[in-house]
C-alpha cells in the first residue's frame, strides 16, 4: 500500500536543525511521503538566523500547484511563510485539507521571523482554515491569543536539555504525520507529544554547534543499524 502524501510548506535551516529538515526527517521516520514547498531560504545555525531570503511569490505559488495537483497530498503543515501573500495562498489552496499550521513567527534566539502584515495575515485567513494550530507562547501572545478548538499551544517538556532547536516543527509535523494516517485530533496530538520527548531525550546530551543545538532526528541507534 503506498504511504500517505503529507506536504510541508516551510523554510530552510542551514543547521538541518529545524525548517524543511526537521519536517522532512520527520516524515520518513512517521511513515508518510514528504513533499515540500520552499518559502524562505535561511542562514541559520544553531546560534541563531543570520539572513533571510524569502522566495518569489510566484515560485512559492508554481511549487504548491505542482504538489497539490499531482500528489494531492493528505494533509499539509506549514512553517514560515515570509510574507503575507503566501500566508493569504496557503489558506486558498489548502483549505479543506487536514492542515497543521506551526506559526512560525519567532526564532528561539529572539530573531522577528514575521511582520505585522504576516501575523494579521494569519489571524484573518490561515487560523480559521486551519485543522489545528500549534503556537509556542510567544506566537500565541503575538497571534492576540486567540481562542478556539483548533489551538494548541506547545509548550516545554520535562526533559532537561539545550538540543532543542526545531522542537516546534517536529511536533507539528508529527502531528500532520498521524492524521494523514487517519488520527483523530487528540490521538494525533498526543502520540505526536510522545514522539517529540522520545527525540529530545535520545539527544539530550549531544555537542552539535555552539548554541541550542538541534532535536534528534535519527532513527539509528548504533553504527551497525545504520549499516
Amino acid at each position: 500500500m503506498s504511504p500517505p502524501v503529507v506536504l510541508a510548506i516551510a523554510a530552510t535551516d542551514s543547521g538541518g536543525g529545524a525548517g524543511l529538515a526537521a519536517d522532512l526527517a520527520t516524515f520518513a521516520a512517521l511513515g508518510v511521503h514528504g513533499a515540500c514547498v520552499v518559502t524562505a531560504v535561511t542562514a541559520q545555525d544553531t546560534l541563531g538566523v543570520r539572513a533571510v531570503h524569502p522566495v518569489p511569490f510566484d515560485v512559492v505559488a508554481a511549487q504548491l500547484d505542482a504538489v497539490l495537483d499531482d500528489l494531492d497530498p493528505v494533509a499539509v503543515k506549514t512553517g514560515m511563510l515570509a510574507t503575507p501573500e503566501i500566508v493569504r495562498l496557503v489558506a486558498s489552496r489548502c483549505a479543506g485539507r487536514r492542515l497543521v499550521v506551526d506559526p512560525v513567527l519567532r526564532a528561539t534566539t529572539g530573531a522577528v521571523l514575521a511582520t505585522d502584515d504576516v501575523i494579521a495575515a494569519y489571524r484573518e485567513h490561515l487560523l480559521p482554515v486551519a485543522t489545528v494550530a500549534t503556537p509556542n507562547e510567544s506566537e500565541f501572545a503575538a497571534l492576540g491569543r486567540p481562542s478556539g478548538p483548533n489551538i494548541q499551544v506547545t509548550r516545554g517538556g520535562d526533559i532537561a536539555t539545550t538540543n532543542d532547536h526545531g522542537t516546534g516543527c517536529t511536533h507539528s509535523s508529527a502531528l500532520a504525520a498521524h492524521l494523514a494516517h487517519g488520527a483523530d485530533l487528540p490521538t494525533a496530538a498526543a502520540r505526536a507529544a510522545a514522539y517529540v520527548s522520545h527525540q529530545l531525550r535520545l539527544g539530550k546530551d549531544w555537542t552539535l554547534g555552539r548554541g541550542r543545538g538541534p532535536v534528534a532526528h535519527i532513527h539509528a541507534t548504533t553504527q551497525g543499524e545504520i549499516a
